[in-house]
């Protein structure tokens, strides 16, 4: 098969530890043409979309990880796949681009996720669908609510940003806290955006679990532990990995947001859980699969080709 990566450059890449890194090189160890594409070459021509394919040949090298074919403008109708693996944030560019890979979408490429699930599930709001399996949330931009509602759920809660990434933004407010006023005024941009508020949940502290989804149902998990000094647990601030196994509420959890997640045409998803909560639905770029693939024995981006290629015949 012929698949393209839509991602930012190649050259960022940890490659013991990205994602979209391992996606290609499992793709192209099991004999696939694989091309990669800057966001910005995205363009129609009429109902028609083009982007600048590159074929690359990929080694897990840190100091040579990549090679480079000649690129060239071309129609996506090449390809049989397409994976939308650009970071957010999930700003008007990215709907755009977005946009464009559904044209690709009408035409009979794959493109994973689905560009009508990116655009409609944003990785904070789209797990109240889901709220018996998530800590008390609210949804504002006016302090007051916001400072209520932390009052409701003991004094203390987690602020995020509706459109935030990687734990950038994140702040865990407390009702007695002299900051408190201008951390909710820096995160509404004073009242005029709506942010994240849940329930503070002690086990944070234990760790939250990244659990990878394929078609659905749960590849694996990992266990990202937050340094003392941090409450975010992202791998890039600093989180340990750990090997971990889901609980029977847990599974119940994934079992409980599989069938959306097929309907919405999201293939591969990050759930990322909190004290046997549910807290984000990752399904932007989810990270993780190196890590869950060493600690568990197993090979995630073969299983996801797997999946793949049985899904074209």
């Amino acid at each position: 098969m012929k698949i393209a990566y839509v991602m930012d450059p190649l050259t960022r890449v940890n490659v013991f530890a990205d994602t979209t890194f391992a996606l290609m090189l499992g793709a192209q160890q099991r004999g696939h043409d694989i091309f990669y594409v800057r966001p910005e070459s995205l363009e129609a021509r009429g109902d028609e979309a083009f982007a600048m394919l590159q074929p690359v040949t990929l080694r897990q090298d840190p100091v040579d990880p990549v090679s480079y074919g000649e690129a060239r403008q071309a129609s996506l109708d090449e390809m049989d796949v397409v994976w939308m693996r650009k970071d957010p944030p999930f700003d008007d560019t990215y709907m755009y681009e977005v946009m464009l890979l559904e044209l690709a979408e009408e035409r009979g490429t794959l493109v994973l996720n689905r560009p009508r699930g990116l655009r409609d599930a944003n990785e904070k709001l789209y797990a109240l669908h889901f709220s018996d399996h998530t800590p008390r949330t609210l949804v504002s931009s006016q302090a007051e609510s916001i400072k209520a509602f932390a009052e409701e759920v003991g004094g203390k809660a987690v602020l995020k940003p509706l459109d935030g990434h990687g734990g950038a933004g994140i702040f865990v407010i407390g009702s007695e806290d002299r900051n408190l006023n201008a951390m909710i005024e820096v995160s509404t941009h004073g009242g005029t955006r709506r942010v994240m508020v849940q329930q503070y949940l002690p086990e944070a502290r234990q760790g939250d679990k990244r659990v990878l989804m394929l078609d659905g149902k749960p590849m694996g998990a990992i266990l990202r532990v937050p340094l003392e000094q941090e409450h975010r647990s992202n791998i890039h601030v600093g989180g340990r990995v750990e090997k971990t196994e889901l609980t029977e509420r847990e599974q119940a959890i994934c079992e409980a947001v599989g069938p959306r997640l097929k309907a919405d045409g999201l293939t591969f998803v990050g759930l990322d859980m909190i004290g046997e909560r549910l807290t984000e639905v990752n399904v932007t770029s989810p990270t993780g699969i190196q890590e869950m693939s060493r600690l568990n024995g197993v090979d995630g981006p073969a299983e996801v080709m797997a999946w793949i290629e049985n899904e074209l015949g």
